[in-house]
């Protein structure tokens, strides 16, 4: 049985309460990305749309030092509970050496593999043929 919140349009809070629980189930994510050819730039960012934000870097309508770099290949993210952790997250990657950063990276993608283009890849349905 599935539980339903329903929250009354003429109660005056409702709109404070959804929006307090949407925030409160919201991931937000920090994420590392590349260029694609040779990983000479990583580009740290935050964001609660991961999916939408690797999609405008990859379009680039990113950030201007993203797209100068041509840097819009998901190596890394992880995901936060809520925006101040992830905004905390992202400057304490930033300060971090390159060295670091490439150790983290290397730990969950060694092969410095497309997340973005893996999320999304069509995959043949019953397996292999």
């Amino acid at each position: 049985m599935i539980e339903v919140l329903v929250i009354p349009s003429e109660v005056e809070e409702s709109r404070g309460v959804t929006r307090h629980l949407l925030m409160r189930y919201q991931n937000y994510f920090v994420y590392i990305l590349t260029n694609a050819d040779r990983h000479t730039v990583l580009y740290v960012g935050v964001t609660n749309s991961l999916e939408g934000r690797a999609s405008e870097h990859s379009l680039g309508r990113g950030s201007a030092f993203a797209r100068q770099y041509n840097a819009h290949k998901l190596i890394y993210f992880e995901a936060y509970p809520d925006p101040t952790s992830a905004i905390a997250g992202e400057k304490q990657l930033r300060r971090w050496s390159r060295a670091k950063k490439e150790a983290l990276i290397v730990r969950r993608n060694p092969e410095w593999r497309d997340l973005f283009s893996e999320m999304y890849a069509v995959r043949p349905v019953g397996g292999s043929r």
